[in-house]
This record gives structure tokens, sequence and C-alpha cells, in this order.
């Protein structure tokens, strides 16, 4: 008798063996963290393109536009066996894959996606958001970037902020004003355009920890293409909407509110081996033993209760945000996609983010405020960095005020 099961080991096992064939040693950083940096320029690009290759940097996206075309459960099956070997998430654009590309294959025309779809796919091409202004920011509607047809270009004028890595991106999707006279979320439409195209100026913005992954980014006369306006004319809000519920639900998932996957030994009678499962458990399993080197104790436990008792309380938040975002998964199967619910996790997530690194500041007390010079380690400049840059997100994607008004509106249908 055939079951769905009997597909699905198999498909695990292939999955298996392709996997030991194809990624590096040096990219399963997760199940060795000393690895992490040490990966040469070519093993990268080895397994992006093993990656790419099988259509797993996009694994669910159609066959035809580069993805792997894969269903639910085959998706958790390669989440659970790339968790397996603590494989390292191969570098494509976050932008293109998360945001972008989903918007395009609801919104775009058949020549858009065939354009850009597979090279976001492949890693050729590194996008950025052209979406908050100086002066738009979460009253995002009010923007003021023109874009004025001129034959077959827009002639766009104006400039954008905190445009994460618009210094090292090719593209831009990007919210301009087409129309002044209606409504403001009427007249707004979603282009795409080349970085390098004439009259971009890009400004990094140095952030509170030191980085600059934040533009600005300024428009003089640039001539867009028109045939990569996406959707109607003057309809991009509806676009602008879709693409941050992408944007809300995975980075839900990657700022570390979530938890993360503990791999957890299960014998495998098929496969004749052990093999490790990969459920949903907190992150916080690992700020104990991130404590032990700082805070005296024994085997068993932490000698500092106050800290294993807001440790122990954190573990429990992020199960519980885990499973709901399951659940919510789980609901949505038989939807049409991310909707208003993705702000309650991205908020949820936001605050769980800052409190870990709260955390993690707590525990290393005077050897958490490293900056730089001897006497700390790089792993705590790094800790002590990504408390400060922790700050941003309850800005970014949406700030936490309106992620609250998107909640009170759209999910608990409260009265303006």
């Amino acid at each position: 008798m055939t079951t769905e099961a009997q597909p699905l080991e198999g498909f695990r096992l292939e999955l298996r063996e392709w996997l030991e064939a194809n990624c590096p040693a040096s990219m399963r950083v997760i199940a060795d963290p000393s690895l992490y940096g040490k990966a040469t320029e070519a093993e990268k690009k080895q397994w992006l393109d093993a990656m790419a290759g099988r259509g797993f940097t996009t694994p669910t996206w159609p066959k035809e536009h580069g993805g792997g075309g894969l269903e639910k459960a085959e998706l958790q099956v390669l989440n659970e066996e790339l968790g397996r070997v603590g494989a390292y998430p191969p570098m494509v654009s976050f932008f293109g894959t998360a945001m972008l590309g989903p918007v395009l294959l609801e919104f775009g025309n058949d020549a858009q996606k065939n354009e850009h779809l597979r090279k976001i796919t492949n890693g050729e091409i590194n996008w950025c958001q052209g979406y908050s202004e100086p002066g738009a920011g979460s009253d995002l509607a009010s923007l003021q970037t023109r874009a004025v047809l001129d034959g077959d270009h827009y002639i766009i004028n104006g400039s954008k902020i905190w445009t994460t890595q618009a210094n090292v991106a090719d593209w831009i999707f990007c919210l301009v004003r087409t129309d002044a006279t209606g409504p403001k979320h009427d007249g707004i439409s979603f282009i795409l355009f080349d970085l390098k195209s004439p009259g971009v100026t890009i400004s990094p913005i140095q952030l509170i920890s030191g980085s600059s992954e934040f533009c600005q980014v300024f428009f003089q006369d640039v001539k867009a293409d028109a045939k990569n306006l996406v959707g109607p004319l003057n309809g991009g809000w509806t676009i602008a909407k879709r693409l941050l519920e992408h944007e809300r639900k995975t980075l839900s998932g990657g700022m570390g509110g979530a938890g993360m996957a503990v791999p957890v030994v299960k014998k495998d009678k098929k496969a004749g081996e052990k093999k490790k499962k990969a459920p949903l458990v907190a992150s916080a399993s690992l700020l104990a033993e991130s404590a032990r080197p700082y805070i005296p104790g024994d085997d068993k436990r932490l000698g500092d209760a106050d800290l294993r008792s807001k440790i122990a309380q954190y573990e429990l938040d992020a199960l519980c945000f885990s499973f709901s975002m399951r659940r919510s998964g789980e609901e949505g199967k038989a939807g049409r996609g991310p909707g208003p619910a993705t702000s309650m996790f991205k908020l949820y997530s936001s605050e769980m983010n800052k409190r870990k690194m709260e955390l993690q500041m707590s525990i290393r007390g005077a050897n958490g405020l490293g900056w730089e010079g001897e006497g700390f380690e790089p792993g705590e400049i790094s800790e002590t960095r990504g408390w400060l840059r922790s700050k941003g997100n309850s800005i970014e994607g949406g700030t936490s005020e309106v992620q609250l008004n998107v909640i009170a509106k759209r999910v608990l249908g409260l009265p303006d």
C-alpha cells in the first residue's frame, strides 16, 4: 500500500545523499559555530550554485521561474535536513526572495517574472526596498518621490531613507507618486529600476552600532523603463501592503524571537541510522550555555537564580511564539498568503529579540560593554554591537506603533 509518507521518506533519503555531496563542510556553520567566517568565496559560491540549481533558494516558487516547486510537506523535510547538517543559508537577496519575488508572482506580468525571478533564485541580483522618505515614514502614503511618464520611461525625482543595503544592491523596488491630484493612497505606483542608472546617489548612514547598512538614496531625473511598472498605474498601494505582509512574516522568524531549531536525535529504522529531527525549540536554551563562562554554577544549572528565571521565562515565551507561528501557518495553508496577523508576529518578534539581547548583556556584565581594543573577545564585541543594533527592530519593517494600529483595525476590528 502506497502512503504519503513513503515518497516523502524517499525524498528525505535522496536529500541526505545530495547534501553530503554538495554542502561544503565550511558551510555547516550552524552545527559548528567555530566555522563561522572561515568559508572561502569559492565555497560560498559552490553552495549557492548547488542550492540554486535545485531551486532550494526559493523552494516553493514554481519550477519554471527557477524555484523548487516543493509542497508544504516537502519544504518541511528540506528544512529538517538542512538543520540536520547545520547548513548556513546560501547568500541570496533577502529583499528578492522574501519580498519582491512573492509580489511579482502575484502581481507581475509574464515578462517581469521571466526577467527577474530566476535571477533572484540564482543570486545574480541584489535588491533593496525604496519605501520610507524623510517626510513619509510611518505615514508611508504621504510619500513625495515623483515619477512622470516621458515616452517609454518614467522620470523619477525625490529621495528615500533607511534603505537597507542600498549601497550593495543592484536594483531597487520603489514606491513613487504618479498622481498627486486624488487621495494620497490612490496615486502611488510600484516600479523597479537599476541603481546604476544616472542620477542615483547613495549615502550610507552610520548607526549607533557602528554599521552603515541603512542609506539615504537620492533620485535626480532618473530614468526607469516603463515596462518595469508592476501592476496597474496608481495601483501600487495594494502591492505595497502585500509586500509588507511578506516582510513582516519573514522578519518575525529572523529576529530570534521565534526561536531556532535545536536537533533532537531519534532512531530512524528505515535509514538504519540515527537522524536529527529539528522541532521548534527556543534559542534561549543556548542562552544558558553562553552564560556558563560568565556565571558560576554547577553542571546542572547557573548559579544566578534571577538570571535562571529570566532565561526560563524567555524560553517559555519563545516556545509559545513558535507554536503560534506554526499554528498560523497551518491555518493559512488554504488561504491566500500572509495577512494582517503578520503584524502581531512582527511586533512580538521585535520585542523578543530586544529582550534576548538585553539578557545577553546581563549575562556578560562588564564584558558585554566592549567596543574595541584588548580585553574583549570578538564575540563579546559583536554582542555589544548586536545589542545596540536590536534597538532598530521596533522601527524597521514598520514601527511597533504602526503594527499596533494594524492589529487594532484589521485583526481585532476595533473602530477608528
